[in-house]
């Protein structure tokens, strides 16, 4: 999988927003975990690979299932501690929208992992997901 680009746009008090870009709709999807763990720590470099988790999601459009999937990152940070970055990422889009993805990281070691920004959910404002001359992009607002 070659490497994930996203950039942060729109920053505001409450909201962060990002936009991820990849080749296929798989590649947007791993941009878009990418730039979760940009947006919660200072050096997302610094996450080792301990931990596999391996994730299957599917919803009824690809807007839902990439709201589902940054969340489901969202909670596993909040409820596991985890900070987690993907490894690979394969979307069905034939009927409905199916994702699954392998994760790797590990819990967060505050000696090593300094927190950027408190991020409490992905939103549905502004949320898109197209097919670009160029690609795929995805547009998330995180709600910090």
């Amino acid at each position: 999988m070659s490497a994930p680009a996203f950039e942060f746009v729109d920053a505001v008090t409450s909201d962060l927003t990002f936009v991820a870009r990849g080749a296929t709709p798989g590649e947007a999807f791993a941009a878009a975990a990418q730039a979760l763990l940009a947006a919660t720590i200072e050096d997302p470099a610094s996450v080792e690979e301990r931990e596999v988790r391996r994730i299957e999601l599917a919803e009824p459009d690809v807007e839902l299932l990439l709201l589902r999937f940054v969340n489901e990152l969202v909670y596993l940070r909040d409820a596991e501690l985890l900070l987690l970055r993907p490894r690979a990422v394969h979307l069905s889009l034939d009927s409905g929208a199916r994702l699954e993805a392998e994760l790797a990281g590990e819990r967060i070691d505050r000696s090593r992992h300094r927190l950027a920004a408190d991020v409490k959910a992905a939103t549905a404002h502004g949320l898109s997901v197209a097919k670009t001359p160029r690609g795929w992009e995805a547009r998330v607002t995180l709600d910090v």
